[in-house]
């Protein structure tokens, strides 16, 4: 039984809110904090509506200020803090967690708003040239903290959504019950949803356009392989939703799986896009709107980015237009009792049934939900220890299990097709 202060209020923190509004059992009371506090009440109000049992408030929060933060905290006395803001803000928050002694659980690894800051910048190439890739963000941050939030007897949970997380927990779960030692990890997200517009972004535009038009990259042999922007390419025949074309992504997961699974040889992140989507952000980013960079335009400063996020569909409503399905999961080949062996774990998500349930798209979903699941498994002690973890270093079997029952049902492909 736990109190929680949930910071955020856009499409996954919904899903995760009314997710932990389920589990009843483990979350007694919530207090959901964000900027727009009239997003806060709004959901409050939807919940109580439906006759929650959960004790509700609300509060405004500035996610960018740790004092604001701490505010809040210590006004809630809450045990645990679930960030589902922006990635942006993870250090704050962070620092905010360790100064009231509370535990701390986000979905997306720290990146840098202002990329040109120069104390990052030189933090930044100096990990490019030591690590070898160039995405601007990376566990480096938020591993750092690891021995304050030891020393506090404090555990924070990075990465807690689906890619980075479900997939962290796949990959557990594999090595525990499949393999002896795992060879390659070939993580395959998928969304064959449609919401009809010409150009939107499923979450967050800002971060998903500097994620898609970066440099990709993956682990192999011990390094890693950089490789331009969508220069990678396959096909792939998706369980329920069907052949689809996916490109190398950079992805965070790699990054600490190469770090977390011994043995491991190679590892793949691929996303699929549709041509339509792919020739729109081509076109703004040859004129510079996905430019992080401010601008001068007419006496005000501008980020191009941003300008453009204002502009986007809000991806927390495309819910009621989006039909079809996800599909994301991971290949693993490795050896098992001297025998190689090959399975694909993967879930599959339907968009429409989404909506029904809690008013959402799947993308949000299948994030929101994962992030319930990581925030009651610290909750309720199973997940609890000092330290900072990524989910493949946790025990997973509690964790599937909760996926099983809060709307992610999983699958044990045992002779997969595999990617070249």
């Amino acid at each position: 039984m736990s109190k929680m202060l949930v910071i955020g209020c856009g499409g996954v923190a919904s899903v995760a809110i009314q997710k932990c509004c389920q589990n009843h059992e483990t979350f007694t009371e919530l207090c959901i904090a964000s900027r727009t506090v009239s997003k806060c009440d709004a959901l409050k109000a939807k919940l109580e509506g439906q006759g929650t049992p959960v004790k509700i408030t609300t509060a405004t929060v500035n996610a960018d200020d740790v004092e604001d933060i701490k505010r809040v905290i210590t006004a809630f006395q809450p045990d645990l803090v679930l960030n589902v803001a922006l990635p942006y803000q993870d250090l704050t928050i962070m620092d905010a967690c360790l100064a009231c002694g509370v535990d701390y659980v986000d979905t997306a690894n720290y990146e840098p708003e202002n990329t040109d800051d120069p104390a990052w910048r030189a933090a930044y190439e100096k990990r490019c040239k030591e690590e070898g890739f160039t995405a601007y963000f990376d566990y480096s941050w938020q591993w750092a903290y690891a021995k304050r939030f030891e020393e506090a007897g404090l555990t924070a949970i990075l990465g807690s959504g689906f890619d980075p997380g479900v997939t962290s927990v796949f990959t557990a779960y594999a090595l525990k019950h499949y393999f002896d030692e795992i060879h390659t990890i070939d993580i395959l997200d998928c969304n064959g949803g449609d919401h009809g517009y010409p150009f939107a972004t499923n979450f967050n535009p800002e971060i998903n356009l500097r994620e898609v038009s970066a440099n990709g990259s993956y682990w192999e042999n011990g390094h890693w392989v950089e490789t331009k922007p969508m220069e990678i390419k396959r096909e792939y025949d998706f369980p329920q939703v069907g052949k689809k074309d996916m490109y190398l992504l950079h992805h965070e997961e790699i990054e600490s799986l190469a770090k977390n699974v011994p043995g491991v040889r190679r590892i793949r992140f691929f996303m699929t896009f549709g041509q339509s989507y792919l020739t729109h952000m081509k076109c703004l980013e040859n004129v510079g709107m996905l430019s992080t960079s401010p601008i001068n335009f007419e006496g005000h400063e501008i980020v191009p980015i941003q300008f453009l996020k204002a502009l986007l569909p809000d991806p927390a409503s495309l819910g009621p237009r989006t039909v079809g399905k996800t599909n994301i999961g991971c290949i693993f080949q490795g050896v098992k009792d001297g025998k190689e062996r090959t399975i694909y774990i993967y879930n599959v998500c339907d968009h429409q049934a989404c909506y029904r349930e809690l008013g959402s798209q799947a993308i949000s979903y299948t994030t929101g939900v994962p992030a319930m699941i990581g925030a009651a498994l610290v909750a309720n002690g199973t997940w609890r220890k000092p330290g900072v973890f990524n989910l493949e270093q946790m025990d997973p079997d509690p964790f599937m299990e909760m996926l099983n029952r809060y709307g992610l049902p999983w699958v044990v492909d045992e002779a997969p097709a595999t990617v070249e």
